[in-house]
């Protein structure tokens, strides 16, 4: 029986340091361990997955209960969690949810995958009073096993000093490492997070710090004996969703409804739009998609002059707006997607690829064209328009989902779309959100022709129908190519 050694790097709120110390841990262990780590996080976030992942060479995988199925979570982190170790960077304080519960916390999945948690606690003008906030979140619940603690924004020896001896008599637990007051940080923020790694200005170095902190100020051998100290995983009664593929690799089985309903035979070719603008991907949808009889093929609305030669288009989230004037003026990408539309290509878009489907972007009172499929011009906003989880209701005929399905996702956007006087004939909309925003009255999921785009990003492991919509209708647009040749 597999033990998987793993770790919960938790906080008591955000921005209390828990991705340096998550990044520079990954990056230490990977190079001056030599441990094969695999990275996981908590919650939905697309930027500190990234990082991570940058960090650790290796995909990282979200571990979001709101959005997955508490049995198939667990068989995801099973299934992924093939490394010497696995770090998972939680997200908020360790008992924030949704809810006085605390439904969906750090501390809930941390118990769920009976995973010791290291706490990262930014000290600022505090000492004695550390101990009294660990010692709380200890008897909080004491299911949740905290095994040590490391000091974020220590002062000087005297200030670590005191601390240290304060937790160690209070709260009998060892402190892994105390980093001291730095008077830059390496990971710049932007909107409510990190800046995404592909936009940043030396990767490398940024990781490179991270590993010099850690390598420093950590206690990595202690913090590898906690990660060790674990007992096997097992979940009584388990449903298995996920297997080994055939050839080694890992796949996602996602049940007889989704992969076994729609013929994939050949293989569908699914266009991924994936560059610097458009980066916000879960790499399980990859893996459910290729899974159920999908080739990827990926491409670039900044670089390519024309769509490849494909059946569906998967156009995930991210910042068109910081790409707004190369977007703009990739006219012959622009008018080769506008073309295949018009001719039924499916397309499936979320954030920041609805922002690319509108007519323009609006930024600083200038427009910027993109691709012209919807009547929408967006403005990016200084506030966030929305922020969370969201449940969406499928209320009206689409491409992709029947009616009656519910749902669930998150927002996460700076963008609003703005109304021209007349809506495009064959405009409709999807979903009604019962959790959440969404685009225009509590609706969202524009549709044209067999495009959906979306403010809510789905997770493949939570939203199955989601894979047999796109593999569906691939499937349905290679029949009707092949039928127009041959007719």
């Amino acid at each position: 029986m597999e033990t998987y050694p793993r770790l919960v790097i938790a906080g008591l709120r955000g921005g209390s340091g828990k991705t340096t110390v998550s990044l520079g841990l990954i990056a230490a262990l990977r190079s001056q361990k030599g441990l094969t780590i695999v990275p996981f996080k908590k919650g939905p976030d697309y930027i500190d997955a990234g990082w991570m992942s940058v960090a650790a060479k290796r995909p990282c995988y979200n571990l979001d209960p709101f959005l997955i199925p508490k049995e198939d979570l667990l068989d995801s982190f099973r299934l992924h969690a093939t490394g010497d170790i696995a770090v998972i960077e939680g997200n908020r304080g360790l008992y924030d949810g949704m809810d006085a519960e605390g439904s969906y916390s750090t501390a809930e999945l941390a118990k769920l995958l009976d995973a010791p948690v290291v706490l990262v606690v930014d000290v600022t003008k505090m000492t004695r009073t550390t101990a009294a906030l660990v010692l709380g979140c200890m008897h909080f619940d004491r299911a949740v096993k905290i095994r040590g603690v490391v000091l974020n924004q220590v002062s000087g020896g005297r200030h670590e000093s005191v601390i240290r001896a304060s937790i160690e008599q209070y709260c009998s637990l060892p402190v892994f490492g105390a980093i001291p007051r730095m008077k830059s940080g390496d990971f710049p923020e932007r909107h409510m997070g990190l800046t995404p790694y592909q936009e940043h200005p030396d990767t490398v170095q940024a990781i490179s710090f991270a590993e010099e902190v850690a390598g420093k100020y950590l206690d990595m051998d202690g913090i590898l004996e906690a990660a060790r100290s674990v007992e096997p995983l097992v979940l009584e009664g388990e449903k298995r969703v996920l297997a080994h593929g055939e050839k080694g690799g890992s796949h996602l089985s996602l049940g007889e409804a989704s992969c076994h309903s729609v013929n994939v035979l050949p293989p569908v070719r699914i266009g991924v739009v994936r560059d610097s603008a458009f980066q916000f991907y879960y790499p399980e949808n990859f893996e459910a998609l290729e899974h159920c009889g999908a080739e990827l093929v990926e491409t670039s609305a900044l670089t390519a002059s024309h769509l490849p030669d494909i059946d569906a288009l998967y156009i995930g989230g991210g910042f068109p707006e910081t790409h707004a004037i190369a977007l703009a003026e990739n006219t012959e990408f622009r008018d080769s997607l506008k073309n295949a539309v018009n001719e039924g290509l499916p397309v499936y878009a979320e954030c920041g690829g609805l922002m690319y489907l509108g007519d323009g972007l609006l930024l600083d009172s200038k427009a910027y064209p993109m691709a012209g499929i919807f009547p929408l011009v967006f403005s990016l906003e200084r506030k966030p328009q929305a922020h969370g989880y969201s449940i969406a209701e499928v209320v009206n005929e689409n491409p992709f989902y029947a009616k009656g399905t519910v749902l669930r996702g998150h927002e996460f956007h700076y963008s609003k779309p703005l109304y021209g006087a007349d809506d495009r004939a064959g405009v409709t909309y999807a979903f009604r959100m019962k959790r959440g925003h969404g685009m225009r009255d509590t609706m969202d999921g524009i549709c044209f022709k067999n495009v959906l785009a979306t403010y809510t990003h789905l997770h493949a492991l939570g939203a199955r129908e989601w894979v047999e919509g796109m593999i569906r209708q691939a499937a349905a647009h290679r029949r009707a190519r092949s039928a127009k040749q041959n007719a």
